[in-house]
């Protein structure tokens, strides 16, 4: 008797379990999700070993680990920083989207011109040390406010990396965006990959959840916790 019953705990400790881990998945694949950041290309605002907090539900409902979506939630933002899968090969990506449907979007010399006006830029004052990966610290670049419509952020351009700093113009069709990382010189993006359909789209990024540095023994940058994604 006294196996039986410790059969039937164990039976039920592993049901628990196992509906424990179900639910996490659920929740994970289809409310809210982290990911870690693997590259520089969302340099300053996103760096290394950051965890982002991502909303799948941001912009609809759709069935897990597919494009198929069940229900169109709220239309993506200009300036929204956005979790999608690669047009060119799958991979998730993290970039800033700067093109909506109907937009026309030109880069001259780095400078953006969304439907034939130029974006103000202001130059800022480089970050405080730490604040960039050791890699992308020691080479020379500048920091400027990037005033899209209705919504202001940061970029960073490298000014002696070799990268393509004009396209366009490019008139974005329907249920289709134009992404680019905010590390302009250093991001794999929508003038190399093209235009980005929504169905690719997998989550709106909205804060840093957790920061390691992986250039001192990933040790945790507290001050990063919480920051919200401009």
């Amino acid at each position: 008797m006294k196996l039986l019953a410790n059969g039937l705990r164990a039976a039920r400790d592993n049901k628990r379990f196992l509906v424990g881990m179900s639910l996490l998945f659920a929740f994970r694949a289809c409310i809210a999700d982290w990911a870690v950041v693997p590259s520089g290309s969302m340099n300053p605002t996103l760096i290394e070993g950051d965890y982002i907090l991502m909303n799948r539900l941001a912009y609809g409902v759709r069935v897990p680990a597919t494009t198929v979506w069940l229900k169109r939630g709220s239309e993506p933002q200009r300036g929204d920083v956005v979790v999608f899968s690669s047009p060119e090969d799958g991979t998730k990506l993290v970039k800033r989207l700067i093109g909506l449907p109907g937009d026309v979007v030109e880069m001259r010399g780095e400078a953006l011109y969304i439907n034939h006006q130029r974006i103000a830029y202001t130059p800022l004052p480089d970050v405080a040390p730490g604040a960039l990966p050791q890699a992308t610290a020691t080479l020379p670049h500048e920091l400027w406010s990037e005033a899209l419509p209705g919504r202001e952020h940061t970029v960073m351009v490298l000014p002696e990396v070799r990268a393509l700093r004009s396209f366009g113009p490019i008139t974005v069709p329907q249920d289709h965006y134009l992404m680019l990382g905010d590390n302009r010189d250093n991001s794999r993006d929508s003038r190399y990959f093209g235009l980005v359909p929504r169905k690719n789209l997998i989550a709106r990024a909205s804060h840093v959840a957790l920061s390691f540095d992986p250039d001192h023994w990933y040790m945790p940058r507290l001050a990063r916790i919480g920051k919200p994604l401009d």
